[in-house]
């Protein structure tokens, strides 16, 4: 029996190649419009005030919801599955791989992202050493926080930010296929209420807007000199 043959595109001309890429990056230009778009609404969505205290325990020891922004404005938790002793969850290992390495520029706009689980920390952190994962991730006792927050027994990612008084707010969920809007730093900033914080963007009035700022050259320059 004849092995039936690589299935490939079509062949065509160099002409009729450049018509159909031309027509595609078209549709392409418009779908990063409309991501814009979106990412403005959502920088305009209102707050809902968190008012249980959920406690986690990190590698320093307990923490509660506030102490996982790290003192900075913003919060992404992505909530993975992996329960105690069981293998990682190929999806949220993806997620891991592609954003748990180096979060200076996530950082540097005054954004914290972090990871959290039901498994026991001495098996965190033995996975985070084997895959050299290095993004702060915290053991969700029982699921409360993510039972809580949307994720189930599958996962989520939520948004938060706290005001000057460290009462902390939620701003964004999503979970699902919602999962692949942030391969990348920029696209988690995009879920968040302030956003890339650069100038093009149609943000809120009053809203942290500028070019790259000292403060984020300077962090990257010590990330740089730091490997």
């Amino acid at each position: 029996m004849t092995a039936d043959k690589t299935a490939l595109p079509q062949i065509t001309s160099q002409k009729e190649w450049e018509t159909s890429l031309q027509a595609l990056l078209a549709r392409e230009k418009a779908l990063t419009r409309m991501q814009d778009e979106l990412a403005a609404e959502r920088r305009r969505l209102p707050m809902v005030p968190v008012e249980e205290n959920y406690t986690f325990t990190g590698p320093q020891g307990e923490a509660g919801l506030v102490d996982l922004f790290a003192g900075r404005r913003q919060l992404i938790v992505y909530c993975a599955m992996l329960e105690a002793g069981a293998t990682p969850c190929e999806g949220c290992s993806m997620v891991m791989d592609n954003i748990g390495h180096n979060l200076a520029h996530v950082n540097a706009r005054d954004t914290t992202f972090v990871f959290t689980s039901p498994a026991p920390q001495q098996e965190i952190l033995a996975l985070q050493k084997r895959m050299h994962w290095q993004a702060p991730w915290y053991t969700d006792h029982q699921r409360h926080f993510a039972d809580a927050f949307g994720a189930g027994k599958g996962f989520a990612i939520n948004v938060f930010i706290r005001d000057d008084d460290n009462q902390v707010y939620r701003t964004y969920f999503s979970s699902n296929r919602g999962g692949e809007l942030f391969d990348t730093h920029f696209r988690l900033l995009d879920i968040t209420p302030y956003g890339r914080q650069e100038q093009w963007e149609d943000s809120p009035a009053g809203w942290p807007q500028s070019a790259r700022s000292e403060e984020h050259t300077s962090e990257l320059q010590s990330l740089g000199s730091s490997r």
